[in-house]
Parts: structure tokens; C-alpha cells; sequence
């Protein structure tokens, strides 16, 4: 490796010394102080996992922490680059958070309504006002695509924004016309923010998409732990030198003080500098997992029974252009469910693929990798569509639910006086919570929004599947749903029988359910 590495080689030296560690971490790199955490991680791990602000490493105002960032946002072509240890999530809500504060008191931002969880997170902490603009779907597949730079003009029309937030790529690797939609975005005069969690390893290639940067995005989250290669939960957030960048560079500095954690793990921000470097001088290992990677799209096509799904992405107009290190492939087509396809070949073949639909696995082959095709195509032929591999629906056709109005800010719905109620009985009220079923994590209903029969079956279908999570639900199986106690409705805290069992909200306080005042139904113009 060519690349320096200013803050791991900082941390490898501090290190090397002779010292007597009578600080924190704990451990204090004493193997016989934590002889079981030198046993599973090795010595070396507890040596390098040293405390902040320290000189040489991160303290001062040229120091090896800030050269390493430096060095990101040259990499990425970027203005400024934040290290992240609390992943791509704290990204999306730094970028939230400044948004809320950005130029205008007005509090809309337009939002590919297939955003990740997080950034709805960020939404509510924020109190920002979304607008929606919807991502094109793949019916029979299950899959939220991306924007087309005609839908955001239309989204933006009318509208006193403050901001715009896509994602590209998608889960399934799809690349949308970043260009065109940042120049919509500029013209209306506001800034672009992209979600290009999944696209670290952009433009490091010249058979790679371009990274966001490039193509006139403002401010770009990258989950470098995704396919840049650094430890899981580490992240980085890039802003551009674009026309915004002077305003938004003080308010994601704050945003930043208020989301990281004050003891930022030295092992995540190693791994960041490390992955940085291994991208910049990673051109002939990125060429050979290109290489591999279409030899394993070409295996599974071989097979006749498993087409892949982005072989039909030219039918989808907010398509550009495709990750070809993503392999998606259509397992509904040979009768079989994706969740339950996930789960087996791991079971049964030791083989991890990274996400699943009902009808679909996506295997992502990582930077500098090069699988055995032979083995994986081996793995799936040998499945067949037989109990709770076969596929739910008609020729594993997975609808996603279309959304319920929203009528409440995420903000008011999600802290106001709420109860748990049965499922069938939440169909029509409104939703205190953000339920995402996981993978990919995208909300199927966001606070504020009607919950329908539609959604909750299809939440609770998913909980009861092999391997399926719906993030933000009050249990498990979805079989209770936190909603919003309406205006005029009796007052649930007086209730002592419903409190015993379990139909107040545990997460409010006796304190919080006094003081709590329901909130009305407010109809937000164009909220859909």
C-alpha cells in the first residue's frame, strides 16, 4: 500500500510505547486485565483502542485525525469529511438536524419517501415537515427504486423547501440521474442531499458509477463499512464546495457535537483511514471482483431458473446506471421465498447474502473479494420450493402496501400521548412509530401517517417470516401498534385496567402522560 495513513499509523505508534495505562479504556491494553478480550480480539486490539484528545493523535490543530479526514474529502472530492461511529444512521440525522436549522424558518423538506428509517429519525428530532416524492416500484419484485429528475421538479413546485434528500443507490444497487436531479434541485435553489450509503466504493474505478460528489450532490452520506471496507458502525459524511457548502458546514459541525459520541471508538476511526487507502490503491483488486462478479451473474443466469433482477432495470426511468458488484437475483422465479432463501443458505451452506425480499437475494461482492461462484450457484440449486422455502403468492410476487395519508407532522405524532392497541384495532388511526421492515429498513409507515389493513398485514407477514424484523415496533410479531391518542377520545392514563395491561405506552412516564395534550388531526397540504 502506497496511501499514507496518518491516524492509524498514530495509533500504531502510541501503541509500541512503554507505558503504564492507568486511564481508560479499562482494559488499560493489560492482557491479564482482560484476558478474555485478548483471547477473542488478540492484544493488538487492546493496545489500539486508546482514549480521545490525546496529542499526537487527535489533539491539537494539525494533528494525524485531521490529516486522516483530510484525506477523505480529498478522496471523495468533497469540501469537508465528518468520521462517523455511530454509522450511516447519525449521518442521516446530522444531516436532518442541519437541515431543521438551514436559511429559511420554514420547516419542509421534500424526501424520497423511500428513505432509510434513520433519516425519518432525523425528521422527528428535527420537527422538519416532509413532502414526499415517490420512488418508482418494482410490483412484482418488492422493490422501491429511485426518483427521476422530473418527479423532483414536480415535488418542488410550489413548495418553499429548504432542502431535497434521495437515495442512490438503491438496495438493489440501482443508480439514479444524480446530475440531473441536483441540477433541478439548484435551480430551485436548494441544496441536494444523497444517501449513498451503499456507495463507497464509487468512482475509486472506471467501471464504478460515479460517486455523488461528482455529480453535483451537496451533501453525501457514504456507509463506508458497507463496501469501503472500515468496521461495522463506522461512516463518514461528505459536503461538497458547492453553493450551500459555507452554510451548512457550521450547522453540521453542531449537528455533529450533539449525534457522536463523546469516546469515539480509535478502532472505527482506524478502520475508516485504513479503508480510505485501501480504496485509493485498491484499482486491480476492485478489477478482479468486477470480474468475479459477472462471472457470478453469468453462473446463476446458467441455471435458467433464477433470473437477475437488474437485467430489467432499462424498463424503470429513474434508472441510470447499475452497481456491478451487486448481484440481485430473482429466487420467486424458481417458486421460493427470499426471506426463507437468505436464512437456508446460511444454514445449511454457510453462505451470507445481504438483503432479502419475498421474491429476491441480493449477494454483494465486497471490494478486493472474489467468491466461488461454483460454490454459491451449487447452494441454490439445491433448494427447492417446499415448506417454508416455497414461495408466498403467485409466482412470488411481493406487493409492497401503498402508504396511508399523513396527517400529522412525524414530529407530533411520534411524541404525543399514545397507546398500544391490538393490531386489527390500529386499522385507521394514526401511527405513533416508524415500522420499517427489515431488510431494507425503508419505513412502511411513518408517524403521523393512517395505518391501513394493507400495511399491518404486510408487517405482520414479515415479522412471522424466517429472519424478519420490522424495526420500531412495540413487540415482536406486530401484534400490538403504537398509536395516537385523538383529540376527544378518553383519557387512557385514568385508566388503571388498560395501564396493568399493557395498552399505555410503558416508554411514557406517569409525568409525561399528565403533562401529554392529544394532538388533533392536522392535514398537511401535499404531505403525499
Amino acid at each position: 500500500m502506497t496511501t499514507s495513513t496518518p491516524y492509524a499509523d498514530a495509533i500504531r505508534r502510541f501503541a509500541a510505547r512503554d507505558l503504564q495505562r492507568l486511564n481508560v479504556p479499562g482494559h488499560s491494553a493489560d492482557p491479564t486485565a482482560a484476558p478474555l478480550l485478548a483471547e477473542f480480539f488478540g492484544e493488538d486490539v487492546l493496545r489500539y483502542d486508546v482514549e480521545p484528545l490525546l496529542d499526537g493523535i487527535d489533539k491539537g490543530p494539525v494533528n494525524p485525525l485531521a490529516q486522516a479526514r483530510e484525506a477523505a474529502a480529498r478522496a471523495w472530492g468533497a469540501r469537508r469529511t465528518w468520521f462517523l461511529t455511530n454509522g450511516a444512521s447519525e449521518a442521516n440525522r446530522m444531516a436532518a438536524l442541519a437541515l431543521s436549522a438551514f436559511r429559511t424558518p420554514d420547516e419542509i423538506v421534500v424526501a424520497q419517501r423511500s428513505a432509510h428509517s434513520s433519516f425519518f429519525d432525523g425528521i422527528i428530532l428535527g420537527g422538519l415537515d416532509p413532502r414526499f416524492v415517490q420512488p418508482t416500484i418494482d410490483e412484482h419484485h418488492g422493490i422501491n427504486h429511485g426518483v427521476t429528475p422530473a418527479a423532483m421538479r414536480e415535488a418542488l413546485t410550489g413548495v418553499d423547501a429548504k432542502a431535497a434528500y434521495i437515495i442512490s443507490p438503491s438496495y438493489f444497487g440501482a443508480v439514479a440521474d444524480v446530475e440531473g436531479i441536483a441540477e433541478v434541485c439548484h435551480e430551485a435553489g436548494v441544496p441536494l442531499v444523497v444517501d449513498a450509503a451503499w456507495a463507497a466504493h464509487f468512482g475509486f474505478h472506471p467501471d464504478l458509477p460515479a460517486n455523488p460528489i461528482a455529480l453535483g450532490a451537496d451533501l453525501v452520506v457514504s456507509s463506508t463499512h458497507k463496501m469501503g471496507g472500515s468496521l461495522t458502525q463506522s461512516a463518514m459524511l461528505h459536503l461538497a464546495d458547492g453553493p450551500y457548502a459555507a452554510e451548512l458546514e457550521p450547522l453540521i459541525d453542531r449537528a455533529f457535537m450533539f449525534t457522536q459520541s463523546t469516546s469515539a471508538s480509535s478502532l472505527l476511526l482506524a478502520s475508516l483511514d485504513l479503508a480510505r487507502a485501501t480504496l485509493e490503491d485498491g484499482r486491480d483488486r476492485i478489477t478482479a471482483s468486477l470480474t468475479a462478479a459477472a462471472e457470478l451473474r453469468d453462473a446463476v443466469r446458467a441455471t435458467g431458473r433464477f433470473p437477475i433482477v437488474s437485467d430489467g432495470f432499462d424498463a424503470f426511468p429513474d434508472i441510470v446506471g447499475h452497481d456491478p458488484l451487486r448481484v440481485s437475483i430473482d429466487v420467486g422465479a424458481a417458486g421460493l421465498d427470499g426471506h426463507a432463501v437468505r436464512e437456508e443458505l446460511l444454514r445449511t451452506a454457510g453462505i451470507m447474502t445481504e438483503i432479502s425480499t419475498g421474491s429476491c437475494i441480493v449477494a454483494f461482492v465486497g471490494p478486493g473479494t472474489t467468491p466461488d461462484a461454483a460454490r454459491f450457484v451449487a447452494a441454490l440449486e439445491a433448494l427447492q420450493p417446499v415448506g417454508d422455502l416455497a414461495a408466498r403468492g403467485e409466482l412470488g410476487s411481493i406487493a409492497l402496501p401503498k402508504t396511508g395519508p399523513a396527517v400529522m407532522r412525524p414530529r407530533d405524532a411520534a411524541f404525543a400521548h399514545t397507546e398500544i392497541v391490538p393490531a386489527a384495532d390500529a386499522v385507521g388511526r394514526v401511527s405513533a412509530d416508524a415500522l420499517a421492515a427489515y431488510p431494507p429498513g425503508i419505513p412502511n409507515v411513518l408517524p403521523g401517517e393512517i395505518l391501513t389493513a394493507e400495511t399491518i398485514a404486510f408487517l405482520r407477514g414479515i415479522a412471522a417470516m424466517p429472519g424478519g424484523y420490522v424495526r420500531g415496533a412495540a413487540d415482536a410479531l406486530v401484534d400490538g401498534v403504537r398509536v395516537v391518542v385523538e383529540a376527544g377520545a378518553p383519557d387512557v392514563s385514568a385508566r388503571p385496567q388498560a395501564a396493568r395491561a399493557g395498552r399505555i405506552d410503558p416508554h411514557l412516564s406517569s409525568g409525561m402522560r399528565r403533562a401529554a395534550k392529544p394532538s388533533p388531526r392536522k392535514e398537511l397540504a401535499a404531505a403525499t
